[in-house]
């Protein structure tokens, strides 16, 4: 990379997030799709700098922001339906979510007592291990003990003894749309993958 670049002073932070970019980029995906699904990513270097950058700046980004998921802003393009009622702590137990009527996925039922409406279904085009990272909320943030084992997952209970707010599995779900969406747009916004030959 400093070989295609010899002029600039690339450090390995620089290139870490330049691949972490580079990995979200569609025209990446659909270029390489077939041969990442059976062995490890082609990471190609891009012409120009200025497109290094872009992916590097924007992997970055991503970075920062997937890994600090939990801090995004809440989501405030949906609806959330209490039935006019204010809520208190204990209203926020969530044992199962489930999506709308005929899996609906612009409807939550986050309990018998929050419903959310108006949920993008473009915020469930970023997919992390081949399922969208709103799937994995719902399927993770719920009350429910494993047959075989016995282990219990008790979402409400890490909400309220670790994360101290018993909001805290509502709360994600809206702060996942906001990174869904953010990171899809971020990966449509990198330049278009022009290559240097290998």
């Amino acid at each position: 990379f400093q070989a295609a670049y010899p002029d600039e002073n690339i450090s390995k932070e620089d290139l870490f997030y330049y691949v972490y970019g580079l990995l979200h980029s569609p025209d990446y995906q659909e270029r390489y799709g077939d041969t990442l699904r059976k062995e490890l990513p082609h990471i190609p270097r891009v012409k120009s700098y200025e497109d290094f950058k872009a992916f590097s700046d924007a992997g970055r980004r991503l970075g920062e922001m997937h890994v600090h998921f939990a801090t995004q802003p809440i989501y405030e393009g949906v609806k959330v339906d209490t039935g006019n009622r204010r809520l208190a702590p204990e209203d926020y137990r969530v044992t199962q979510m489930r999506y709308g009527k005929g899996k609906d996925k612009t409807v939550l039922h986050y309990n018998e007592r929050i419903t959310v409406t108006g949920i993008p279904l473009e915020a469930y085009e970023y997919v992390v291990n081949g399922k969208p990272a709103l799937d994995w909320v719902v399927e993770r943030q719920c009350d429910k003990t494993d047959r075989k084992s016995g282990i219990v997952n008790d979402a409400n209970k890490w909400a309220t003894e670790t994360m101290h707010n018993p909001r805290y599995p509502f709360e994600l779900f809206l702060r996942v749309i906001t990174v869904s969406l953010e990171t899809m747009k971020l990966g449509k916004g990198l330049p278009a993958l022009d290559i240097l030959p290998t």
